[in-house]
């Protein structure tokens, strides 16, 4: 039964479920005031008929001890009952229309309540009195007791008058209450309707844009600058992936077309053909889709952050990857001036300084310097050639995938499909790190900044 009254209320939406929760919460607050209302005017209006009936018996009382007391006892028609009792417990006075023979209250307890000061509430129709009545007693002179009754009739009808405007007026009130809290939280749930048919409008278009972001500055308004800067995000990231797929077509495009051409001219004209020039032309356009083909797939995994992070020693590495040029063109040359520890994946780290001491290479005129430092909580490493170097404006365009510089750095060599420099920037980006290109004075200068770790 529990659980399906748990399901049942998962399944309603937040606007009724926050109705429903507030509206109970209104109805046992309605409720315990309104019980707390009758309770409150009961104890007034009781309160009320004490004082009234003490202050008879007071004045009575006081006309006793001056021996001055009338009979029968004077009071206004209608508004108390008063008896007189001796010491022996019979009684001697009365006012108009009281009873002579029997005491509301017997003597013992006439004489305790005498004491206490306590009021009591009787059954009129056994003492020949309407409905309920409040009794006091109050001493006087001679061991006499003053009996004052008055009847509860009024404080009963005032109570009904109020229980039956409370019967009408609560539920009313709650309704009212109830409604005006199912528009309230209709109204405070708006944005957020207005962010779901935002959200619903994107995923039917499949294209990313601006949910409306409320004026208020609550946690609606918070909630909305949140999901429009990941929609932004989501759209760079979509566009960045338009642009690969168009870049990394158009690059397969001409190997692809290349080994096509002359495999057709090898079928058509197979006698006239040098097959020997033309298995090396296919293998170079091959070897050339395959290193493509393997900086996608490094591009894919560095943006999908899948490193396997463990303290490596970036100087030691350079030294490593520094020792397999040693028959390059140009010397390679490496200076480290101590261990510099980074949280990085060893082979993404040795195929950045590849990518840049391959770039490097193809263009230095005479020689490639690599040195690695610390500087403050970061390592340093610098890879500088004496080459043609690039434009200023151009250093940082260097970095888009499929870049084509039109320089004198970029014709000196042979050109590479233009992914060596956005690998290493994914992958310094990727570490926690930067990279940024200079003049070397003359040539280039590659400055890769990674995060040491504590043990360095």
């Amino acid at each position: 039964m529990s659980s399906g009254v748990t399901g049942w209320w998962r399944r309603r939406s937040l606007r009724a479920r926050l109705t429903l929760a507030t509206s109970a919460g209104l109805a046992v607050a309605l409720a315990l005031a309104a019980v707390l209302l009758v309770n409150a005017l009961r104890a007034s209006l009781v309160r009320g008929l004490d004082l009234s009936a003490r202050q008879g018996a007071v004045e009575v009382a006081a006309l006793i001890d001056q021996n001055r007391l009338p009979s029968p006892v004077p009071v206004a028609p209608g508004t108390l009952t008063i008896q007189v009792l001796d010491a022996s417990g019979r009684i001697i006075n009365v006012s108009p229309g009281a009873d002579r023979l029997v005491p509301i209250l017997p003597p013992a307890q006439a004489e305790a309540a005498a004491r206490s000061g306590q009021a009591r509430t009787l059954a009129g129709p056994p003492l020949g009195m309407p409905s309920l009545i409040r009794v006091v007693a109050v001493a006087a002179a001679g061991h006499r007791v003053v009996i004052a009754a008055v009847s509860y009739a009024e404080v009963r009808d005032s109570l009904a008058t109020l229980v039956k405007v409370l019967a009408v007026g609560t539920p009313l009130l709650f309704a009212l209450l109830a409604l005006a809290t199912w528009l309230l939280t209709g109204y405070t749930l708006r944005p957020i309707a207005a962010l779901r048919r935002g959200a619903a409008e994107v995923t039917e278009t499949g294209v990313p844009r601006d949910l409306p972001v409320p004026p208020a500055r609550d946690e609606v308004h918070l909630l909305a600058v949140t999901l429009n800067d990941m929609l932004s995000r989501l759209a760079e990231a979509q566009q960045r992936q338009r642009d690969l797929v168009s870049d990394t077509a158009h690059e397969l495009r001409s190997p692809i077309a290349s080994i096509r051409a002359q495999l057709e001219v090898a079928l058509d004209h197979p006698d006239g053909l040098d097959w020997a020039e033309m298995a090396r032309d296919v293998h170079a356009d091959t070897l050339r889709l395959a290193r493509l083909a393997e900086d996608l797939l490094l591009l894919a995994r560095l943006d999908g952050q899948h490193l396997r992070r463990k303290p490596t020693d970036l100087a030691a590495l350079c030294e490593s990857v520094v020792a397999r040029y040693a028959t390059a063109r140009v010397p390679v040359r490496a200076e480290a001036g101590g261990p510099c520890v980074v949280a990085g994946d060893q082979d993404a780290l040795a195929r950045l300084l590849v990518n840049l001491l391959d770039n490097a290479v193809r263009h230095a005129a005479s020689r490639v310097c690599v040195s690695v430092r610390q500087d403050g909580g970061w390592a340093v490493l610098t890879v500088a050639d004496d080459g043609p170097g690039i434009a200023p404006e151009d250093a940082e365009r260097a970095f888009g995938r499929f870049a084509r510089l039109d320089d004198a750095r970029s014709r000196s060599g042979e050109e590479g499909a233009g992914l060596g420099l956005p690998i290493v920037k994914s992958t310094a980006e990727a570490h926690g790190g930067s990279v940024s290109l200079g003049d070397a004075g003359p040539g280039l200068r590659a400055v890769v900044r990674l995060p040491l770790t504590s043990s360095s």
